[in-house]
């Protein structure tokens, strides 16, 4: 029997973490306020369900609280944690916190990190957080061997974990791992009884292939896939195969998972960037207690129909749009920028 247990992303939460944006070197100059201010709507967003803490180094503390007060963050729900970071997405260098079954105690699991494969230097910083992050749950602490993110797994809570060849089998990661030797190291650290493995991901998307931009369990045997109608679409090819292979996904158990498909918004182009075109995608929802968090494109047909389907498939949470624009520019949405810490039940 495996220690640790990989809880779902609806299970019960304790707290959702974030990491602060502070510099002018990774966002474009002139959109870094405008960043903070939108990270702040998040973050007061989700103070309105349950605590929400946040890495920084301690200098920038007296200035988040600032924006955090004028977004009207429950501040009773807020943690300030000195966890001094190089970039912000938690979902990638925090944490990924299971539950060890035998001891029914907290436990973060901390992969190396080198910012997607050595892209985006420093990552230093970024490669203690998820140490730094287990002293203050006070949670057991496993370094992992294998490089990886957080945003490369994705898990039903019942030993089903979907991954990406193109993350974790990347010779920019793990040059000399067997998809065996992954397998097996999932297996020790989340507990993952069955993987099952897509090539790639969308166009524009730094990591090399997130799953969380590509599917996602919304229950134990039903997942959502986004999908490219337009076959002249860049990643048209790409998502097809993807949901034909997903057509012989299975539980643990036996038991076939239900393939729901969620639209693409529209391309969004970026001028004069590093990306010509953003990884935009609605499946990069978060989950926390009581509601979900959608990325929304300002693309009123498109939001609305993603909404429309998540709404259906989470009946008992608020669905909620937020509008990552300005976020997505950078590579990411709100599931790459957060992480959830499950509660022990």
């Amino acid at each position: 029997m495996q220690s640790n247990y990989w809880p779902a992303e609806w299970a019960p939460q304790d707290a959702v973490w974030f990491s602060w944006p502070h510099r002018t070197d990774t966002w474009p100059a002139d959109k870094l306020a405008l960043i903070q201010t939108r990270f702040a709507e998040i973050i007061s967003t989700t103070s309105r369900f349950q605590t929400t803490c946040i890495n920084a180094s301690e200098n920038f503390h007296a200035g988040i609280e600032k924006k955090l007060i004028g977004a009207g963050a429950d501040m009773q729900n807020i943690r300030l944690y000195n966890h001094p970071t190089n970039d912000v997405w938690c979902r990638d260098h925090g944490a990924t916190y299971v539950i060890n079954k035998v001891t029914n105690k907290l436990t973060a699991i901390d992969w190396h990190f080198n910012a997607w494969g050595g892209k985006f230097p420093p990552w230093d910083l970024d490669d203690k957080i998820a140490s730094f992050m287990a002293v203050s749950t006070e949670a057991d602490h496993i370094r992992s061997p294998l490089y990886l993110e957080g945003g490369g797994i994705e898990g039903n809570g019942a030993g089903l974990v979907i991954t990406t060849e193109a993350v974790a089998l990347n010779p920019n990661r793990n040059p000399e791992w067997t998809k065996q030797e992954v397998e097996e190291e999932l297996t020790r650290t989340l507990g993952a009884e069955k993987i099952f493995w897509l090539p790639s991901g969308i166009e524009g998307d730094d990591t090399d292939g997130h799953i969380d931009d590509l599917t996602r369990f919304v229950s134990e045997d039903v997942i959502v896939s986004i999908e490219e109608k337009n076959s002249k679409d860049p990643n048209y090819q790409t998502l097809q195969r993807n949901l034909e292979m997903l057509q012989d996904l299975r539980t643990v158990s036996g038991s076939s998972v239900e393939t729901i498909r969620l639209p693409m918004p529209d391309p969004l182009v970026a001028e004069d960037w590093r990306l010509e075109m953003l990884p935009a995608s609605y499946a990069n929802f978060l989950i926390i207690n009581h509601a979900v968090l959608v990325p929304v494109f300002n693309q009123k047909k498109n939001d609305e129909t993603a909404l429309g389907i998540l709404r259906e498939l989470f009946p008992n949470r608020e669905v909620i749009g937020i509008d990552c624009r300005d976020i997505v520019w950078e590579g990411g949405a709100i599931h790459c920028i957060s992480q959830q810490q499950p509660s022990i039940i």
